[in-house]
């Protein structure tokens, strides 16, 4: 496949970037300011500059066939990025996975209430832009990924998606490793099997 990679350089995107070429995929990776970018040289990527708040020279992606988004809101960016990038992805009418987090929007209390309380503190004033840029994505038909609190850590052997619905609420707070959810994110570009639908990543 020839996939886009929406935040490339970010934590959650170079792991994609990578495991996309492990996988035999073409990559097409979308970042901010290419000159910065950490992608490593390789015919089989396409660096693209793609700033979600210049619409107008944001890259036509009718050449890739699916989309994975790892976007988030940086430090300096202010509000407004996430719903941007997903008004991108929707107009770009291609098959997408979008990463967003557990506790925002549908999945408020899935985390159980230690994780709600965490979820206030710490991302309080984001939390109704991520609700609306999922809501985007989903009307678009995208696969939302409502991932738990991200760490560092190898791929987990026992990776599986669950619809929000069949989630069990748990006790502490949920975590996953970056390698795992960029695995899961790769499996449904691959498959398309969630399209429309809000999914938890779990290892």
């Amino acid at each position: 496949m020839r996939i886009a990679v929406l935040g490339a350089s970010g934590r959650v995107g170079r792991l994609l970037v990578d495991q996309a070429l492990e996988r035999g995929h073409q990559v097409v990776a979308l970042v901010r300011a290419p000159d910065r970018a950490t992608v490593a040289p390789s015919r089989q990527v396409d660096v693209r500059r793609a700033d979600v708040f210049c619409p107008r020279n944001f890259p036509v992606l009718d050449d890739v066939d699916a989309v994975v988004s790892a976007i988030g809101i940086g430090k300096g960016d202010g509000p407004g990025a996430l719903v941007a990038g997903a008004r991108l992805l929707a107009a770009a009418q291609r098959p997408t996975v979008w990463l967003g987090a557990l506790g925002s929007g549908p999945s408020e209390r899935a985390g159980g209430l230690i994780y709600r309380a965490v979820m206030r503190t710490f991302i309080g004033a984001e939390l109704a832009e991520k609700a609306e840029a999922d809501q985007i994505a989903l009307d678009a038909g995208a696969t939302v990924f409502h991932a738990p609190d991200l760490k560092d850590g190898p791929l987990s052997p026992g990776r599986r998606l669950v619809p929000l619905a069949d989630l069990p609420r748990p006790l502490l707070p949920p975590r996953i490793s970056r390698a795992t959810v960029a695995a899961l994110m790769l499996d449904e570009a691959q498959t398309s099997g969630h399209g429309g639908e809000i999914v938890v990543p779990l290892s």
